[in-house]
């Protein structure tokens, strides 16, 4: 019994020692392959193909995220990367590493987010899995694939015809002393427009709103959303003839009565435009139209 004892005493000792001794040597390899990540970085914004080819295994894949396209071999992967470079030369980047797991003593399995940028564009996030295997105690890229995030749609092809609206405009009637402002901008991946307006007569501002300019495309229309500070909202169907936009309006005013209007707005240049207000009522009475006036770029 106190021969199996220890003979059980000794076998646990040197499992114990081994997955100490493999622990270690995890600790280490994550350690080398986060050096390796590091150098792979500043040899991309060094704009270096060969160096970067060359932290790759003579015969490693990379799958293109965007074509699907296998690209194998230094010498292929150098090529490319150079033809990157030349295609967008102040392309920089920067890598995250969210976990390294060993498949194996000699394969290891990172899941990472590169953050792309190109010159002035807004930065681009790529989630990626690369494949490292062990050669002559060096760590190289054997497989990296790029996960193509869901491209968002955006309907800016259709309101790019409105894009002369985006900036601060002013419309003054020193008659009336009176000064609407208005500020129009795009949202985020320019699905919508936004112009926030605000009416101000002598020193205080009478009232304000904001209208949401979009493209339908169910309908294949220009629609727009309108709300006022005094309650009122509308929906309007957007229609362009003859240089001229025709804006068809119904809302309900803050009372509760159903209101129409045509507004007409027709762009002169870069800084001005015109906009008149037609077929106007209110609770089913007609009222009189709006003249046509001028505004400004601020």
């Amino acid at each position: 019994m106190k021969r199996l004892l220890f003979g059980l005493l000794v076998f646990l000792t040197v499992a114990q020692s081994r997955a100490l001794a493999a622990g270690s040597d995890q600790s280490a390899s994550e350690a080398a392959i986060g050096k390796m990540v590091a150098g792979y970085v500043e040899a991309f914004n060094k704009h270096d193909a060969q160096a970067l080819a060359n932290y790759w295994s003579p015969d490693a894949i990379y799958i293109d995220r965007v074509t699907g396209e296998e690209v194998s071999g230094r010498d292929e992967i150098a090529q490319r990367f150079t033809a990157l470079f030349k295609d967008q030369p102040d392309s920089k980047m920067t890598v995250n590493t969210e976990s390294i797991r060993f498949v194996s003593p000699n394969v290891a399995v990172e899941q990472g987010t590169s953050v792309e940028t190109i010159g002035k564009n807004e930065p681009e996030e790529v989630p990626y899995t690369a494949v490292y295997v062990r050669r002559d105690e060096q760590w190289l890229l054997d497989r990296v694939t790029d996960q193509a995030k869901e491209e968002v749609p955006s309907h800016y092809e259709q309101l790019k015809v409105l894009e002369w609206m985006v900036g601060s405009w002013v419309d003054k009637d020193d008659d009336d002393n009176a000064t609407i402002e208005t500020v129009c901008n795009w949202t985020k991946n320019r699905n919508f427009l936004t112009r926030s307006y605000t009416v101000i007569v002598g020193d205080e501002i009478e009232l304000s709103g904001m209208q949401i300019i979009g493209w339908d495309p169910e309908a294949k229309i220009f629609r727009s959303w309108t709300f006022d500070s005094d309650g009122g909202f509308a929906e309007a169907t957007w229609e362009n003839k003859k240089d001229r936009w025709y804006v068809r309006n119904h809302g309900i005013l803050a009372d509760g009565r159903k209101a129409t209007m045509t507004n007409i707005i027709k762009k002169i240049d870069d800084n001005s435009f015109s906009w008149q207000t037609i077929e106007r009522t209110a609770g089913g009475e007609i009222l009189p139209n709006i003249d046509e006036v001028v505004i400004v770029r601020e």
